[in-house]
């Protein structure tokens, strides 16, 4: 197939567009390589999928509309996977137009290039972070999403209702996945291995946030991208058993769905920290701060529904997630763990 990626040059997205190259499908990736975080990385990632004959790239914001429209005219992809937003919880408090102009604006163009140029799938990122408040314990897609704690989860909550709707209106299928903290090599510098791994090396104190007690569901990123491709090939359909008198929140009388995806196996921060330290042969000196705003201290993700939807659960090892991306670390900043020489 021919295949729309937005965000290709985003962690997610690279990982996600080699997967489908090494599948046989054609690639056609977009990015606007903003400066949230360096840009160097970014273009690292590109360089990777630039070399292979199945990727075009093309510099476009999602937020352009007719830029949108004009590339899917010419490239016609028969599936889409939305992966471009602005991310990043805390960042949302400090330049809050970012979002709206990326996760709502931009979702709005990905959403009509669909709607009127034949899209058979549009599988597109939702976040763990529409959760907010609610402290039933694992989360599953039947709870509700109604007291997200910032702006970034609201606009991933915006997504899904947007998504629903022109499921509803003009028949577009439309998948939500709800990820849950992805990790791994290639990862963001805004997260919290990526930046617990260059202050240790550097022999500096870590930033620990909750005091270390809070817990995430930390899932490997080839665990994330199996799962979107998996639901890639499963576009979504009407719910036969769906009514409205008693309405599922997952599915719908439209061809609309919602899965988490996640490792299912919350570790606490400190435990996390204590396998970082394992692995880079090092002990943390730890700076022991309240929760920040916007964050939640937990979260834990069922994942009967994309079990069941595609047999599929994510099942990396914590350990062995984390190695991984101290070897890709290592090797990419050719960098040295303390006693070890090159």
């Amino acid at each position: 197939m021919k295949i729309l990626v937005t965000g290709a040059a985003g962690f997610i997205g690279s990982a996600t567009a080699h997967a489908l190259l090494d599948r046989g499908d054609q690639v056609i990736g977009i990015d606007n390589l903003n400066p949230y975080y360096d840009v160097t990385l970014k273009e690292a990632r590109l360089a990777r999928l630039t070399n292979r004959s199945s990727f075009v790239f093309h510099r476009i914001d999602i937020g352009d509309a007719k830029a949108m429209h004009d590339l899917i005219k010419v490239e016609r992809p028969q599936r889409f996977v939305h992966l471009a937003a602005q991310a990043g919880v805390r960042y949302s408090l400090e330049n809050p137009q970012s979002y709206v102009d990326a996760n709502i604006t931009g979702f709005l163009n990905v959403l009509e290039c669909a709607r009127h140029h034949s899209c058979e799938h549009l599988v597109f990122a939702s976040s763990s972070s529409v959760y907010g408040n609610n402290r039933n314990m694992p989360f599953t897609e039947h709870n509700g999403v109604d007291h997200p704690t910032s702006l970034y989860a609201a606009t991933k909550k915006s997504n899904e209702l947007m998504a629903h709707t022109y499921a509803h209106l003009f028949g577009v299928p439309c998948t939500g996945l709800r990820f849950f903290t992805v990790y791994g090599p290639w990862g963001r510098p805004d997260m919290a291995l990526f930046l617990f791994t260059r202050k240790l090396l550097a022999g500096e104190a870590i930033d620990v946030f909750n005091h270390g007690r809070h817990t995430r569901d930390f899932t490997y990123v080839d665990d994330i991208v199996e799962g979107v491709i998996r639901i890639l090939d499963k576009p979504a359909t009407a719910d036969p058993a769906w009514s409205g008198e008693h309405p599922h929140r997952a599915t719908s009388s439209a061809p609309w769905r919602i899965y988490n995806i996640g490792s299912n196996h919350p570790v606490q921060l400190a435990e996390y920290i204590r396998l970082l330290e394992k692995v880079l042969g090092v002990s943390a000196k730890m700076n022991l701060l309240p929760m920040q705003p916007g964050d939640v201290p937990d979260t834990f993700a069922s994942v009967e529904g994309l079990v069941d939807a595609v047999g599929y659960r994510p099942s990396t090892p914590t350990e062995t997630g984390i190695r991984r991306f101290v070897e890709w670390y290592l090797d990419f900043y050719r960098v040295t763990k303390p006693g070890v020489t090159r």
